[in-house]
């Protein structure tokens, strides 16, 4: 049960991060019960989706909440329950992720969005952008896919590590397009409206396949989707 919350923790966090830059969202408090445990934690809404504040998070699951440059850590107490128990489950279903790579995977996510979402905030409020500035956010997401392909141990998780280096590789394209259309002064349609970038069809497609992924991830199985293809 611990693994499960500690996932749904994870993959909340990820999908936050990745939404948070395109929309305006609508705040909310109600009583939140995680494993037995309840309390008050204000709740936004994302186009019909609800994400809980991590720090009420933390408060109710008695988990630490820490900050590490760029990166938000949850950590969640030790418990009694086997380690046999903890974490996606190591499973001779061919269709199951090994525990080490859903880990480097969930990584490499969290990277991309660190990459992304600060990327479309420059373009959005028209700063300077150079392949420089960028240059670091997409190295750091290429270690993480590097990482997570030394973590690869069934079929599945070569499936999905498939799935995570052409999501890099579009998220690679749309942020080269990006810094070129910021050098050439074509960007300035995207400060007209708050919406104008996120509805672009390579911005749905890098939003969605990132969700995919990440609650593909969550589930410690191998899906496909065609938005990551």
């Amino acid at each position: 049960m611990r693994a499960n919350i500690c996932g749904k923790s994870i993959i909340l966090l990820i999908l936050f991060v990745s939404e948070v830059i395109w929309a305006q969202p609508k705040q909310q408090v109600g009583t939140l019960v995680v494993d037995g445990k309840s309390g008050q934690a204000p709740v936004i809404q994302i186009e019909g989706h609800p994400y809980v504040d991590l720090k009420a998070l933390a408060e109710i699951t008695n988990a630490s909440l820490s900050f590490k440059a760029n990166r938000i850590v949850l950590t969640l107490p030790p418990t009694s329950v086997s380690t046999t128990e903890v974490g996606p489950p190591v499973s001779t279903d061919e269709m199951g992720l090994s525990r080490e790579f859903t880990k480097a995977g969930i990584e490499t996510i969290a990277s991309m969005r660190e990459w992304a979402s600060p990327l479309a905030y420059a373009i959005q409020n028209g700063y300077q952008v150079t392949d420089d500035w960028v240059s670091g956010y997409r190295e750091q997401a290429a270690n993480a896919l590097r990482m997570a392909s030394v973590a690869v141990s069934t079929d599945a998780d070569r499936s999905a590590l498939q799935l995570l280096t052409n999501e890099f590789e579009a998220v690679r394209e749309w942020s080269r397009r990006l810094v070129e259309a910021r050098r050439s002064m074509d960007t300035a349609k995207y400060a007209l409206s708050a919406d104008a970038l996120r509805n672009e069809p390579m911005s749905q497609k890098l939003l969605t396949c990132g969700r995919f992924l990440a609650t593909m991830l969550g589930s410690g199985k191998f899906q496909d989707d065609p938005s990551c293809h």
